[in-house]
C-alpha cells in the first residue's frame, strides 16, 4: 500500500446528482493546456442543422441556477443519441457527442404536455463565480478531468457501480427488478471484521437501500445531522457515504438534479467540507465529491472502452464503454493545490468503481467485486504531499439562497421526476418486518419473495402524483422499516 495512502483514515463520498464535467468544471482553467475543459468553441446541431454553441448566462438568479430546465432525456437510448447522434448505433460506431441538442428537443419519453425546450439550454456551463464552493475546492485541492459515470445509463445503475462493481445489466432505473442482490462493498467491511467501519448519511431516502445486501445492515443508515456530529466529534467511520436531499419538505432538493438550484447543492458541499475541515480527523480524510451520471447535460469528450464487469454477455448493453465525464474533486490535506488527476496513460480513465478500488487497497477489503473494479485506477496517485501541509481554506460560504413559502408548496405539488417516483417505487419495496418473526429471518423471506415477483411492481406507482405525496409514502415505509428492525 502507498504509505500516503496509509495515513488516511476517513474516506468520505458525497454522490450528487445528474450534471456533466462541463457543465461544472468546464471553465475551471480555461486556456490550459494542462486541463481538458471547454475552449468556448463547441457546439451541437439542432433539428435544422444549426449549430448551438456551449454559452453561459451571467448572474446567480434562480431561473439561470436551474438550468437547464426542463430535466434533460437521461434514459440510455437518450445518452445513445446524445453520444453517438442516434439511439441505435451500429457496431463500430464513433462518438461525436453530436446529439445534445436534438435529444433534448425530443428525448426518448416525450412529455404529455409540450414543455417549451429552448434548444441552448442543455449546452449551458457554470462559470467558477457561479459555483464558487466546487471550483474553489477543485482549485485549492484536485480536480480529475478525466472521471466518467460508469456507464452511458440512468442513476440507478450508476449507483449500483458505485457501491457493487456492475449495474448487473439493468441500463435504466425502471421497470424496476426488485431484489438486487449484488454484494456491495459495504458488507465487505462486515466480511473482513470491520462491522462499524462505514456508514451511509442521508436526507430524506437513501438510494443505496435499493440494494438488498444493505436491509440487514440498517443500523448503518444516519441521518444528515448525525455526519454533521460525527464530523465535529471524531468519530467518523472508515468509509461515510452521504446522500443529498432528493425531495422537496421542509427545504427544497439540495442534489443539483436538473432543473434543482445548483446553489442549494454547494450549500451542502460547502457544509460538508466546513464540517470536516473543523473536525478533530481532517488531517487524515480524504473527500471525494462527484456525481452519479451526467443527465444527458452536454460534455464534449467521448467516453471510450470499457471492460464489462461480468464475466458473460448482458442485453441490450455489454457495458463495454463509459458513461459521459462527471465532476470528480478530491479533498485531502495531503494535495497539493491545482493538482489535475489523471489515470496512467493507456489505461482505463477513473469511474465510480474507483471508489471501490481506493478502499479495497487502503483497507485491505479483498479480492475485487467485479472485473470493472478489478481495473480500475485507485486514487493513490492524488496524494502528492509527504505531509498535510495543504489544510485548505479555514471556511468556505456558499451563495445565499433564500427559499420562499410558495416556492415550496409549487416544488411540492409538482409531479416527481422519475428518480423521485423511482424512489417511491424503492420504499413499496422495502421489507416491513412483522411481529413475531426475527428481523434478519424475516428479511430473508422478504427478498424470496421478490424474487418469485420476477420483476412485477408491488404498489408505488400510485404515489407518483405529487412529490409531496411521494415522498409522504416513503416516510412512512421509512418509518416501518427502522422502527422494526
Amino acid at each position: 500500500m502507498d504509505v500516503l495512502m496509509e495515513r488516511i483514515k476517513h474516506v468520505v463520498v458525497l454522490m450528487l446528482e445528474n450534471r456533466s464535467f462541463d457543465s461544472l468544471l468546464g471553465r475551471l482553467y480555461p486556456g490550459s493546456a494542462d486541463f481538458n475543459g471547454l475552449s468556448g468553441e463547441e457546439s451541437n446541431p439542432d433539428a435544422q442543422g444549426q449549430p448551438v454553441g456551449v454559452w453561459n448566462q451571467p448572474g446567480t438568479d434562480p431561473v439561470t441556477m436551474k438550468t437547464p430546465d426542463p430535466d434533460p432525456g437521461e434514459l440510455w437510448t437518450d445518452i445513445n443519441t446524445q453520444i453517438f447522434g442516434t439511439a441505435n448505433p451500429p457496431a463500430g460506431a464513433v462518438a461525436d457527442m453530436s446529439g445534445f441538442v436534438r435529444n433534448y428537443l425530443s428525448p426518448t419519453e416525450p412529455p404529455e404536455h409540450p414543455d417549451g425546450r429552448e434548444a441552448r439550454s442543455v449546452m449551458h456551463y457554470f462559470s467558477p463565480e457561479q459555483v464558487p464552493v466546487l471550483s474553489t475546492l477543485a482549485q485549492r485541492f484536485a480536480v480529475c478531468d478525466q472521471w466518467h459515470a460508469s456507464a452511458p445509463d440512468q442513476t440507478w445503475p450508476n449507483r449500483f457501480f458505485a457501491h457493487t462493481g456492475t449495474a448487473n445489466g439493468y441500463v435504466n432505473n425502471s421497470p424496476v427488478h426488485f431484489p438486487y442482490k449484488m454484494p456491495t462493498i459495504f458488507t465487505r467491511f462486515n466480511a473482513h471484521g470491520m462491522d462499524q467501519a462505514w456508514r451511509v448519511y442521508f436526507h430524506d431516502m437513501p438510494q443505496s437501500l435499493t440494494l438488498a445486501d444493505l436491509w440487514p445492515h440498517l443500523s448503518h443508515f444516519r441521518l444528515y445531522g448525525e455526519f454533521q456530529r460525527d464530523a465535529k466529534n471524531g468519530t467518523l467511520p472508515s468509509y461515510s457515504f452521504i446522500e443529498p436531499r432528493y425531495f422537496p419538505d421542509a427545504e427544497l432538493p439540495n442534489d443539483q438534479h436538473p432543473p434543482h438550484n445548483v446553489t442549494l447543492g454547494e450549500q451542502l458541499i460547502a457544509d460538508v467540507y466546513n464540517q470536516l475541515r473543523g473536525g478533530p480527523g481532517w488531517s487524515e480524510t480524504l473527500l471525494v465529491i462527484t456525481y452519479d451520471e451526467h443527465g444527458g447535460i452536454y460534455d464534449h469528450v467521448p467516453p471510450p472502452a470499457a471492460t464489462p464487469p461480468g464475466p458473460g454477455p448482458t442485453v441490450p448493453f455489454n457495458f463495454d464503454r463509459y458513461g459521459v465525464r462527471v465532476p470528480a474533486v478530491l479533498v485531502s490535506p495531503y494535495i497539493r493545490p491545482h493538482t489535475i488527476l489523471r489515470a496512467p496513460p493507456g489505461g482505463p480513465p477513473f469511474d465510480h468503481t474507483s471508489i471501490i478500488a481506493t478502499l479495497r487497497k487502503r483497507f485491505s477489503l479483498g479480492a475485487p467485486l467485479s472485473n470493472r473494479d478489478a481495473i480500475a485506477p485507485d486514487l493513490g496517485a492524488v496524494f502528492n504531499l509527504t505531509a498535510p501541509d495543504n489544510q485548505g481554506p479555514a471556511h468556505l460560504e456558499a451563495l445565499p439562497y433564500a427559499t420562499s413559502p410558495a416556492e415550496l408548496v409549487r416544488a411540492r405539488e409538482e409531479p416527481p421526476n422519475d428518480m423521485q417516483c423511482n424512489l417511491a417505487r424503492l420504499a413499496a419495496h422495502l421489507p416491513a418486518p412483522g411481529e413475531g418473526q426475527g428481523f434478519l429471518s424475516s428479511i430473508e423471506a422478504h427478498i424470496e419473495d421478490l424474487a418469485a415477483l420476477a420483476g412485477q411492481l408491488v404498489e408505488g406507482d400510485k404515489h407518483c402524483q405529487t412529490r409531496a405525496d411521494s415522498l409522504h409514502f416513503i416516510k412512512g415505509k421509512m418509518a416501518d422499516l427502522f422502527r422494526n428492525s
